[in-house]
């Protein structure tokens, strides 16, 4: 980040210490990573609020210092469960308050989810400054209740603003994985692909999706009858995941190489979560999205239409899904390379490859000027 756009500590004052709030899955906690590590090379401090068991507990101790709130989502009818939460927030805003004090911080930032609330009001409470980041198209309610609080709100999507009238908004994108952002796009070694061929990647999240798995296996046949090679991450939770073998059927839980399969595939098939779009989009990906049909108030739809809209993938609906049909709307495809490399061009006009600087340099600017 160059000196003149952002403001810069003096010798005698240390860089701030920020908080940073994201758990769950990689759609919040990818961009939380990508811009801690932004901040982290311009020497921030940083550490981790999370949730206990959830991936962060994984994925953050390898990188920052993790503290852990327990803190679980808000039910959408008044009883004793929305009491439980209730008093778990008020505890988990206390604890958090008392960190944000006893660890002389400078500011939250969050991803958003239920982990930003108590952040958000523990930080405000004590005159902090809080920067949220709402990755999907259709903000999520904790974004909604709160984004007014915020000092500034990051946006993935052009389109959100108007869903936050009351926010200060500044749309950057939504920071990815390093691995996306090399000079050149990565070369696949593992799986090993032959050149030429074309490559369906099926990917479902960081929770898999069984539903699309089922799908996909169904039709896989027919694909690689038709010359094609699929690569599928099956997640973790598909108790068939070996049903169907075939040599050029390649599936795992996890790929390792997600940047380098992507900037290979043909075409890639998975959910529309704001991470998955974000890489799909800087990778030049051309898709068939299906949204996970019980995301909260159905954002994944909202993502994937803005995908359809500027003509840079397909939307199907879980629920109407008819398996020949899905079969055969692939080969179409395959069968149109000219189609596949508009919507692959189409893709690469929504991406920001640098939003991680863009909404570090925009955290610092908030912090360092409170």
């Amino acid at each position: 980040m160059s000196p003149a756009s952002t403001p810069v500590a003096s010798a005698q004052t240390p860089l701030p210490r920020l908080l940073v709030a994201a758990s769950g899955t990689g759609g919040h906690l990818f961009p939380a990573i990508a811009t801690a590590e932004a901040l982290l090379r311009e020497g921030y401090s940083i550490e981790w609020l999370g949730v206990p068991d959830r991936l962060e507990t994984t994925l953050v101790p390898k990188h920052f210092p993790l503290h852990t709130v327990r803190m679980g989502g808000f039910q959408s009818k008044a009883g004793l469960g929305s009491l439980k939460t209730l008093g778990r927030f008020a505890q988990a805003t206390v604890r958090v308050r008392a960190l944000l004090e006893q660890g002389d911080f400078d500011g939250v930032f969050t991803t958003g989810g239920y982990i930003a609330a108590p952040a958000i009001i523990a930080a405000r409470s004590l005159g902090l400054p809080a920067v949220l980041h709402e990755s999907n198209a259709l903000p999520g309610k904790v974004t909604r209740w709160l984004s007014p609080w915020c000092t500034t709100v990051a946006l993935g999507f052009e389109a959100t603003r108007d869903r936050l009238p009351k926010a200060k908004t500044v749309v950057v994108g939504t920071p990815v994985r390093d691995e996306f952002l090399t000079p050149e796009p990565p070369v696949l070694t593992d799986p090993a692909i032959p050149e030429g061929v074309p490559l369906i990647v099926v990917v479902g999240g960081s929770q898999g999706a069984v539903a699309v798995n089922q799908l996909v296996r169904a039709a896989a046949p027919a694909w690689i009858d038709a010359g094609a090679w699929v690569v599928h991450q099956t997640g973790s939770n598909d108790p068939d995941a070996d049903s169907y073998s075939h040599p050029h059927y390649i599936h795992r839980p996890f790929f390792g190489s997600m940047a380098a399969l992507m900037h290979r595939a043909t075409l890639a098939i998975g959910r529309s979560g704001a991470g998955t779009l974000t890489e799909l989009a800087i990778s030049h990906t051309p898709s068939i999205l299906i949204p996970y049909p019980f995301a909260a108030e159905d954002h994944q739809t909202v993502n994937a239409q803005a995908f359809v809209d500027a003509h840079a993938a397909l939307m199907l609906n879980q629920g109407q899904i008819v398996a020949s049909e899905f079969q055969a709307l692939v080969l179409d495809l395959l069968a149109e390379p000219q189609r596949l490399e508009a919507m692959a061009t189409a893709a690469g006009n929504l991406a920001t490859a640098d939003s991680a600087t863009k909404l570090a340099d925009l955290i610092q600017k908030v912090v360092l000027n409170r």
